[in-house]
């Protein structure tokens, strides 16, 4: 992970800040997906998957290999977990700079499944309607 650091004065550094601020988008139900799933994972799973978020909220912009856009204001969060799997977080950052986390799963195929595009899309435009 890259975090710029800024100098205020010669030798004194400021901690890094985040450029935007992640969180879970919670269902009208209240329930919190991404959460209910990063709890269903292993420890070292769960901090891998963290790391990269956390990677974002610093670096944003992030590209490849630890984000990449999905089109429709969709991106997605990718790492790779133990045992040759891969995790992925999809997000959306709102007129807020906060980057909600929509919906997150173990990729099984190369290509994003469209039932889990459609998933965070709908969470994104039900999160969008609160916002108004």
């Amino acid at each position: 992970m890259r975090i710029k650091r800024t100098s205020a004065e010669p030798g004194e550094h400021e901690i890094a800040q985040k450029r935007i601020r992640a969180i879970f988008y919670r269902s009208e139900a209240g329930g919190e997906p991404v959460r209910d799933w990063l709890k269903s994972l292993r420890k070292e799973e769960r901090k891998l998957i963290g790391q990269d978020i956390m990677t974002v909220e610093f670096g944003w912009p992030v590209g490849m290999p630890v984000s990449r856009p999905l089109g429709q204001g969709l991106h997605e969060v990718r790492t790779d977990l133990p045992g040759n799997r891969i995790a992925r977080v999809l997000f959306y950052v709102d007129h807020f700079s906060r980057m909600v986390l929509l919906h997150g799963f173990i990729k099984k195929t190369p290509a994003t499944p469209a039932d889990d595009l459609k998933l965070a899309r709908n969470n994104k435009a039900k999160h969008q309607r609160g916002l108004i």
